[in-house]
């Protein structure tokens, strides 16, 4: 029998499995109680890109509480705002075994209409 974290890192490495073997940028997310971050690796997985994180002082600033929907949606738009400027428009979405719900969701609904497409 799996705990809830043992079956979130294997779902995490199913997805992550599957992206490399799409061979395009991936858009990573990591969720605590606290916070919510975002990194943008490279096709091949070496190197992060870019990131973004409620734990910058500038996100810090525009919310009061990191750990809910507007700070995960704040963090949405910087990390496509980054990535646009680093070019990419096309990212696979890692969201490292989450449900696609709350936090999660609105992050990614946030780069979607920031102008990153999934």
């Amino acid at each position: 029998m799996t705990d809830k974290r043992t079956g979130r890192q294997r779902r995490a490495a199913q997805t992550r499995r599957k992206i490399h073997q799409l061979k395009t940028a991936r858009l990573a997310v990591h969720r605590t109680n606290a916070h919510i971050y975002a990194q943008l690796y490279s096709s091949d997985g070496s190197r992060v890109l870019t990131s973004a994180s409620t734990a910058e002082k500038e996100v810090r600033t525009q919310v009061a509480n990191g750990g809910n929907k507007d700070a995960a949606t704040a963090v949405g738009r910087r990390i496509a705002e980054r990535a646009k400027q680093l070019g990419i428009e096309r990212v696979a979405f890692d969201r490292s075994g989450y449900k696609y719900h709350g936090r999660i969701k609105a992050l990614a609904d946030a780069a979607r209409e920031a102008g990153l497409k999934f």
